[in-house]
């Protein structure tokens, strides 16, 4: 039993949620990620992938629930600050002495005491959040153990009616924006904050449906003649798996030939009955001889401030470069200053509108004898796959990024970059146990090397046995060192896997 008197539930009304928004912002100048002062403050950590996502991809949602871990280390260093780290599937032990290990300092009972860990033991295919509001015991225990800080809230991945139902169940508010505002996460929402707020972007336009596509090819080759191909995108998809690349000049007598859909698991038909459904956006292809898709992750306070928290190179891949697999940190620095002026312009009107917590701006970048020319591709009204690796770094580095230089330097002034994925995976990486990782990384020094601030952090270590597939951030001084041991972990993996078969 906690030692303070838990928190009461609040009348599920669209008041109720603002009022609980209004509380946030009212102790947001004592908020931030490592609390200056004798704050007494208590987070909620669910990290529940509450969007629609491919089939193939539910499996590992267990795992992708971990990614905050190297968070829940920065909010600890603060004295007074707990954690209530909310999962569907226990934590393995040797993860969490994995993850306190990486902060000596912070490796003791008292700062482990501090750590409270809820696990509904329900792997099922569906939101964490969704599982959690159909549990009064679990709900009744994380009031307990939150109490009454002086500063509590709930910390998301994302925001839909799952987590609004869920600070209002807790009683506490969310560091995210009202799902009322998530259009401004779709593909046609994105478009119009763009076209509103002169950020440059491909030619396009909305569509209803498939029997849309025949007119709207027509007006976006009347207006980009030299256009040959365009990307059909669902409105709400998500990290490229709702795009599909189309060729202009087959589409005139063939539509279904002329599609070819990123995500291979899905049918034609499915396609297109989610396009009738949801609708979504053609727009033209950005090509060049030499390009890049650079992003912009933006933070967004209860008070209106904006910052640009870091940039990013994204490593995209698939069938058609559309799949999001990885990131390297941070971003060109040719272009960088550029897409943080875009990104910036971006932020404040998600501000204007109510928009609190994290978001992030995809880009295009070309590059020809007038340099590089960004193109804004949308806007991720949520946590995503660069978010988790920069907390890593912060959390083991305690540095800070400027966004005009496009440099991260720690906390002795020394540059940092890093190469991160989600995605390194094999089937045979399936004969390997969470266990077996740890002690792979660990006999050939390639886990994180404190003195010098260089190393590979893991996370998604549970994800090993049930799709063969672990995720890292490998640290460097540059990024080819950076890159290189990444490449050294994947080196290591293939052999142990290869010995275990």
């Amino acid at each position: 039993m906690s030692r303070f008197e838990p928190q009461a539930a609040v009348e599920a009304t669209p008041d109720g949620f603002a009022d609980l928004q209004e509380r946030l912002r009212a102790v947001w100048p004592t908020v931030t990620l490592r609390s200056i002062g004798d704050v007494k403050r208590t987070v909620v950590v669910v990290h529940s992938i509450s969007m629609d996502v491919p089939e193939h991809l539910v499996p590992v949602f267990p795992a992708y629930e971990e990614r905050f871990l190297c968070l829940a280390l920065s909010l600890l260093r603060a004295p007074r600050s707990r954690v209530v780290y909310v999962t569907s599937q226990p934590i393995h032990p040797r993860v969490t002495d994995y993850y306190f290990g990486l902060v000596p300092e912070l490796d003791t009972p008292e700062a482990r005491s501090r750590f409270l860990t809820v696990s509904l033991v329900d792997g099922r295919n569906e939101p964490l959040a969704r599982k959690l509001l159909r549990r009064p015991g679990a709900l009744r225990r994380i009031r307990e153990l939150t109490g009454t800080p002086e500063v509590g809230f709930i910390l998301p991945f994302a925001m839909s009616e799952y987590e609004r139902e869920l600070a209002l169940r807790l009683g506490l508010p969310i560091y995210g924006a009202d799902p009322e505002l998530n259009w401004l996460g779709t593909k046609q929402g994105s478009r119009r904050v763009f076209a509103d707020e002169d950020v440059p972007h491909p030619i396009g336009l909305d569509v209803r449906g498939s029997d849309d596509l025949g007119s709207a090819v027509g007006e976006l080759r009347g207006r980009s003649p030299r256009a040959r191909r365009a990307i059909v995108k669902l409105d709400r998809g998500v990290s490229g798996l709702g795009n599909a690349l189309l060729d202009l000049d087959r589409m005139e007598s063939d539509l279904r030939s002329a599609l070819q859909l990123e995500d291979t698991e899905q049918r034609l038909d499915e396609y297109l009955a989610a396009l009738d459904r949801e609708g979504g956006i053609v727009e033209e292809l950005i090509e060049g001889e030499v390009f890049r898709s650079p992003s912009v992750q933006l933070r967004m306070s209860p008070a209106g401030q904006v910052d640009i928290m870091s940039t990013h190179d994204q490593v995209l891949g698939g069938p058609h470069g559309q799949t999001y697999f990885g990131c390297h940190f941070p971003a060109d620095q040719e272009y960088t200053a550029q897409i943080a002026v875009e990104g910036l312009k971006v932020g404040r009107r998600l501000a204007r509108e109510g928009v609190i917590g994290r978001a992030a701006v995809d880009f295009v970048a070309v590059k020809d004898e007038g340099g590089w020319h960004p193109y804004a591709l949308e806007i991720n009204l949520r946590c995503g796959g660069t978010t988790h690796p920069f907390f890593a770094l912060q959390a083991l580095t305690d540095g800070k990024y400027d966004p005009l230089a496009g440099e991260y330097r720690n906390r002795n002034g020394m540059l940092k970059h890093y190469a991160a994925t989600d995605h390194l995976d094999s089937p045979a990486y399936q004969s390997l146990t969470p266990d077996d990782l740890l002690d792979v990384v660990s006999e050939r020094g390639l886990g994180w090397d404190g003195e010098r601030e260089t190393g590979v952090v893991l996370h998604m270590v549970s994800a090993l046995a049930v799709a063969g597939r672990v995720g890292l951030t490998a640290i460097g001084d540059t990024l080819d060192d950076a890159r290189a041991r990444y490449y050294d972990v994947k080196a290591a993996l293939d052999e142990a896997a290869g010995a275990t078969a």
